[in-house]
């Protein structure tokens, strides 16, 4: 498979029995319902899986999946780099899902928010913040300012610098025992 491949949601469906499955959001978003049998390497984690990524990548090809397709086309990007070829899943698991595919979901996990959505309420939180500060304290808007530039400098570029520090959050991190069984997963 070349690096630039993409697969729509339904060319996925037809070949999902012959790819492996790498979800690269974060593991409360991968908890919230994830494609049948893929397998949790959060972004921020991509450069410590290259080995076993490299590995399952010789066995056969690779599908690389985030919620809407911007993260995964970063990892593919990244995987490229180190001469490791993938797809991208088109329009991620929001597409997957549009299409009435099944996904799965951990028992008793605790569905989190989709990146997204946890972006738009620290952002709006954030804005709003400004503003109602800023009626007693003028200087107060530069917050509201600084978030609305963020927002479309993250427009312009399809980069998230909020998503980086909202994933670093606790609940947006992977418990080392699940990426490192992963990871043994992939390199087997």
């Amino acid at each position: 498979m070349a690096p630039t491949t993409s697969l729509t949601a339904a060319q996925a469906h037809a070949r999902l029995h012959e790819l492996t499955v790498i979800d690269v959001r974060t593991p409360g978003e991968y908890a919230s319902g994830h494609l049948p049998g893929a397998h949790n390497v959060p972004l921020d984690h991509l450069d410590a899986a290259l080995p076993a990524l490299k590995t399952a990548a010789g066995r056969g090809d690779l599908l690389l999946v985030c919620a809407s397709g911007a993260r995964s086309t970063q990892a593919r990007e990244r995987l490229a780099e180190h001469g490791i070829a993938a797809a991208g899943l088109i329009g991620g698991t929001t597409a997957w899902q549009q299409l009435g595919h099944d996904v799965q979901r951990p028992e008793g996990t605790r569905a989190v928010w989709a990146m997204e959505r946890q972006v738009r309420l620290a952002a709006g939180s954030l804005v709003l913040t400004g503003l109602l500060a800023g009626r007693r304290r003028p200087k107060a808007r530069l917050l509201s300012a600084g978030i609305a530039s963020g927002l479309v400098f993250s427009a312009l570029t399809d980069t998230c610098g909020m998503a980086k520090v909202l994933a670093k959050l606790p609940h947006n991190q992977p418990r080392t025992t699940d990426l490192d069984a992963t990871l043994a997963a992939l390199a087997r």
